[in-house]
């Protein structure tokens, strides 16, 4: 929120200027106070301590509020400088007791350090900044109430650097979030009184020089963690061998002992990984000794096991069983029946689990239809769900009223966020009575000077306020069901990406299913009347022709902050450039776009309308056989100038993305 100065005409005085010397009505200040703190705690800290405080004496006063003053989030606020932030430390340090510098990785060491003048800090997370051993122990060494922390670490670190004072604030530390870059325990062994355990593992086989890593290197290691209070245990792998090594000894410690108050079990794997014999002896301490409250196994882990027949679950929150050969006969058996109330559930994953909607059998075809009332079961069973997602999957609904997926997925009035197969949401057979989409007000220019008219769903106008005849799809149905939805995906059931994130990559994806040939601009075009939208997914949606529907959901979805679009309509064409155009035009608060579709052409026209996405901070473009306009790309970081991530990943010629570079060196736009 930025705040106009000029609003604030007498600088000196507590009191508002009276109400009729303000021609457009109540001035800001008539407000409330309570009113005033919702407002200012929408303003980033750095403008709130360092501009808005010193505007007049009574927003000084609200500004250092505690309720504004206690936490402080600078993650990816790229407008906070060093200067900035060391001033802001000095300001009000003392208040602060949750500070999150997250991803700021362009602050030095040195600025780092003056976390330590932040002695109340009860919660920091350091995650991406600059931080050696021997930084840390400075740091952590003033902080005696710190009760949560998260930190990097990388090549180098030695646990032996850690002063006594260190030592003893992680003593009382009960919440760790450490991502490993290096095989290590980091600072694991001296968190004592650990209750919440997040471990990601970031590690390469090989280091630069190309020397092999291997996670034998933590074996000598005398201090070994111990996990008596621990209640969360999460662990997410990326790529590697190397990381499903050394979070094997983290999980050997865990298997002499299983803590009695562990709820939640969760690991995140990309791919396989095998069992070893500590797994299986934890696995079966958990069966016997814990009830746990959330639960996700790497997929090897549960397939042909009979494991969740054992596990006791106590008012489960979340359940993942992706990608495993879970079958729908032994989800309402194991999972929904024997007298578990799942009314506290809130998310389920069921991505890549084929055989989850139906009955017992080997020999279910993609091209299969689901059981309806396994999917009925379920529903009923998780009526309060939040986050559902069932993706990576075939879906099919049979015919008959009543057992579409959409139809049956509406009860869930609870969600807020929703995975589909785009196969999923299309209607179970081509149907006559289908209403047409009614024509937009939006022109697109194509060809030669011509325009098309560009179609958006019929429904209530968010600018009329007249509703029109509704589209009778199943999908439409279903987002107005759940109009509080806030993440959106809809991905074609066999698509996989040309650059995963912490997933292996496939180099030969399949066709689209036949029935997504079915979901086209109105189903996309229907996702508008989701006014609460900020993260959408499209991917592997073969006929969209135009893209019409996207500016549809340019238009009314004014909440959208990330956007990820992939092989949108027919391989080897791109019809919908210009829509993106016009939608990009409108998605003012948009902060992340990427886009992967092979033989795009990023030219000026579509620079041009990104330009107008004043809120992006991020850009990642993937087009195999793509090509793009070195100007356009220039002129583009010139005028957004919040951009910090600009990945071009196109058809173009080494040379040409060097000369690119070195441009965006000579002007200032790119750091070196």
């Amino acid at each position: 929120m930025e705040v106009d100065a000029p609003c604030f005409q007498d600088t000196s005085s507590d009191a508002p200027p009276a109400a009729a010397a303000v021609a457009d009505g109540a001035h800001l200040l008539g407000f409330s106070d309570e009113i005033l703190l919702h407002i200012l705690s929408h303003v980033p800290s750095i403008d709130l301590i360092l501009n808005v405080r010193r505007t007049c004496r009574k927003l000084a006063a609200l500004c250092l509020d505690k309720s504004l003053t206690h936490t402080v989030l600078l993650q990816k606020d790229y407008e906070a400088s060093e200067d900035k932030v060391k001033q802001l430390v000095t300001e009000i340090g003392w208040e602060i007791q949750q500070l999150s510098m997250a991803g700021c990785y362009w602050l030095s060491g040195s600025t780092v350090e003056h976390v330590a003048r932040c002695r109340g800090l009860v919660k920091v997370n350091l995650s991406g900044c600059h931080l050696t051993s021997l930084r840390l122990s400075k740091v952590l060494s003033a902080l005696q109430r710190l009760r949560s922390l998260a930190i990097d670490v990388s090549p180098g670190f030695d646990a032996s650097q850690l002063s006594g004072e260190c030592k003893a604030t992680l003593s009382r530390v009960r919440e760790l979030k450490q991502t490993l870059y290096t095989p290590s325990y980091g600072v694991v062994p001296c968190c004592t009184s650990l209750e919440k355990l997040l471990l990601y593992f970031e590690i390469l086989d090989r280091t630069r020089e190309g020397a092999v890593l291997s996670g034998q290197l933590m074996v000598g290691q005398s201090n070994v963690p111990r996990y008596q209070h621990l209640r969360v245990f999460y662990a997410r792998l990326a790529p590697g061998y190397i990381n499903q090594e050394v979070v094997r000894l983290y999980l050997a410690v865990l298997s002499d002992r299983t803590p009695e108050n562990l709820h939640a079990f969760l690991i995140s794997v990309p791919g396989s990984f095998a069992e070893s014999g500590a797994t299986k002896n934890l696995l079966e301490s958990m069966a016997r000794n814990v009830a746990l409250d959330a639960l996700q196994l790497p997929k090897s882990w549960l397939n042909g096991s009979a494991l969740l027949q054992h596990m006791k679950f106590s008012s489960p929150f979340y359940f993942s069983f992706s990608r495993c050969a879970l079958s729908g006969g032994h989800l309402i058996r194991r999972v929904i029946d024997g007298g578990r109330d799942l009314r506290s559930l809130a998310g389920l994953n069921l991505s890549g689990c084929a055989h989850c909607l139906a009955p017992d059998s080997l020999l279910r075809k993609a091209e299969d239809d689901i059981d309806s009332g396994i999917l009925e079961t379920l529903v009923a069973a998780c009526g309060n769900l939040r986050h559902l997602n069932l993706s990576a999957a075939h879906h099919h609904s049979p015919e008959g009223p009543g057992r579409h997926l959409c139809q049956l997925l509406a009860r869930l009035c609870h969600l807020r966020s929703l995975s589909l197969p785009v196969c999923a949401v299309a209607d179970s057979a081509p149907r006559a009575d289908r209403a047409p989409v009614q024509p937009a007000t939006h022109a697109v220019p194509r060809g030669f000077g011509k325009k098309v008219r560009i179609g958006v769903p019929s429904g209530p106008d968010p600018f009329s306020g007249q509703a029109g005849p509704l589209p009778s799809s199943v999908f439409w149905s279903l987002l107005k069901s759940v109009p509080f939805l806030d993440r959106l995906e809809l991905i074609g059931s066999n698509f996989s990406s040309a650059m995963p994130r912490n997933e292996p990559a496939i180099r030969n994806s399949l066709p689209p299913c036949g029935r997504a040939q079915s979901v086209g601009d109105s189903e996309v075009a229907a996702i508008g009347q989701l006014a609460f939208l900020r993260h959408l997914t499209l991917a592997q949606l073969p006929s969209i022709l135009t893209g019409s529907g996207l500016v549809s959901i340019g238009v009314q979805c004014q909440q959208l902050q990330s956007l990820s679009l992939a092989h949108l309509g027919t391989m080897g064409k791109v019809a919908y450039t210009s829509a993106l155009a016009d939608m990009l035009k409108h998605c003012k608060r948009l902060k992340d776009l990427r886009l992967e579709q092979p033989y795009f052409s990023a030219n000026a026209q579509f620079f041009q309308a990104l330009s107008q996405c004043s809120a992006l901070q991020r850009l990642c473009l993937v087009s195999r056989s793509g090509t793009l306009q070195p100007e356009a790309v220039l002129a583009f970081m010139a005028r957004c100038l919040h951009v910090v991530v600009c990945h071009l990943f196109t058809g173009e010629s080494l040379s040409t993305c060097r000369s690119l570079q070195q441009s965006l060196l000579r002007r200032g736009l790119l750091e070196d």
